[in-house]
């Protein structure tokens, strides 16, 4: 995802030096792709005055099929250095630091670095996980074309968000972040799928057995405090990168043409329950938790 390589362009401080231009609209058609619409961003690229982001992949490679985002473009080569998102955030870590004042300096970081060497190997298995069923299914749901497929990915994604709510609790880690007091790969790897689940994708991917405000605690307070820091070890940088109108917009209205094209008809599988039980003087206190797959685990308890 895009949006994690503008969070390391912001976290280490460079703005200055990397340059962001925006895509803003994609078109499905052969040949085109992803372009500069001039709506929110401009309306071609400053530097090689290109109108598609296919253009500059032919520039790189006259065979290459397909135009995806993050591109990281080498002004003065003219050509794509890396497209994979994972890959440009390990390039920038050490990027540039000579020109950096110190405390933004990845090399000398040692173990609060964004991938501490002590660390490596939880962050490689939390992010293989983590993809696999959060930022990657999430989109396995959204795109199901058959019912079968919707539930084999709709459940593990809930899951893993239980498996993040017990991980933020363990006291070994004792943090605000996935690893304690420092921000780290993972917690850039995960928050852009996060920021965007209540607003656009609990409803455009019929991902509704559960919102992370509402059901998440730990979750949410890891969501909240990485957008809402604003001077301290997050900075601005997940806040700015994060928009939320355009992610609710561009997701419903990608995904109302693709059910549309292809007939979607699956059903989802929440909320649950169907309805909350009523609160009055006979009911003081309520409690009820399901499991992911929407059986009740602790029935609802009343208190006279």
């Amino acid at each position: 995802m895009a949006q994690r390589a503008n969070i390391v362009r912001s976290l280490k401080g460079l703005e200055e030096i990397i340059e962001l231009v925006e895509v803003d609209v994609f078109d499905p058609a052969p040949q085109k792709g992803w372009y500069f619409s001039g709506k929110f961003g401009p309306g071609k690229d400053p530097i090689t005055g290109s109108k598609y982001l296919r253009e500059l992949y032919l520039k790189t490679d006259p065979e290459f099929k397909g135009t995806t985002i993050p591109v990281l473009w080498d002004k003065k080569a003219d050509y794509i250095v890396n497209n994979e998102s994972s890959e440009i955030i390990r390039i920038l870590y050490p990027a540039f630091d000579s020109l950096l004042p110190a405390p933004l300096r990845e090399t000398i970081k040692g173990p609060t670095g964004l991938l501490p060497t002590h660390l490596c190997n939880e962050i490689g298995e939390i992010n293989e996980w983590v993809y696999n069923t959060i930022n990657n299914g999430i989109y396995k749901c959204c795109f199901a074309t058959v019912q079968a497929a919707y539930d084999d990915n709709i459940y593990p994604l809930f899951e893993s968000f239980d498996r993040l709510e017990a991980h933020l609790a363990d006291p070994k880690y004792s943090g605000p972040y996935l690893f304690g007091d420092h921000i780290t790969e993972a917690d850039m790897k995960l928050y852009p799928t996060l920021i965007r689940f209540d607003v656009a994708y609990y409803m455009a991917c019929k991902a509704n057995l559960n919102m992370i405000r509402y059901s998440y605690p730990n979750l949410h307070r890891w969501l909240r405090t990485l957008y809402w820091d604003q001077s301290g070890m997050a900075r601005p940088a997940f806040s700015k990168t994060t928009k939320f109108e355009r992610a609710s917009q561009a997701h419903g209205a990608a995904l109302y043409q693709y059910r549309t094209f292809t007939g979607d008809m699956i059903v989802p599988v929440g909320p649950k329950p169907d309805i909350l039980p009523i609160l009055n003087s006979r009911f003081t206190h309520a409690k009820i938790i399901f499991s992911t797959k929407g059986e009740m685990a602790e029935r609802s308890k009343a208190l006279e």
